[in-house]
């Protein structure tokens, strides 16, 4: 794998460790909930990434028609990187997120965001370790 591929990999598990905090935190406090909003948005756009860099790199999939995250996102199933269709509903909440001015949309998902969808890249994080070994 290239410089740039380590580079936002390491990015990525930085980023899910720093959203992993959010289970010890007062998710209450609204700087802690917006904090928790930003860094998943963060955390899922660098995974959609890595994964279409393996994807790439180690599979030689190149027949991408657009590398939109949707795209990435089966065909990384196809290729068995991901194990669950949860990364669509995590695509369509992170889209929600982008326009959640009031706060409302991180507390309908919060709950989830922190006990289902950080164990979802963290499996893939795993599994992406496994490749790459």
């Amino acid at each position: 794998m290239d410089a740039k591929f380590t580079k936002r990999f390491e990015s990525f598990k930085k980023s899910l460790a720093s959203l992993t905090e959010a289970r010890q935190r007062d998710l209450s406090d609204s700087f802690v909930l917006s904090g928790t909003s930003a860094k998943f948005c963060i955390t899922f756009d660098l995974a959609w990434k890595v994964m279409k860099d393996i994807l790439i790199q180690h599979y030689a999939i190149t027949n991408f028609v657009s590398g939109s995250p949707r795209e990435v996102l089966r065909t990384s199933f196809q290729a068995d990187l991901i194990a669950d269709d949860v990364w669509l509903e995590m695509l369509k909440v992170r889209n929600e997120l982008s326009h959640d001015y009031d706060g409302e949309i991180v507390l309908q998902h919060c709950q989830t965001i922190i006990h289902t969808y950080v164990d979802m890249l963290s499996a893939f994080q795993k599994k992406a370790e496994e490749i790459l070994e």
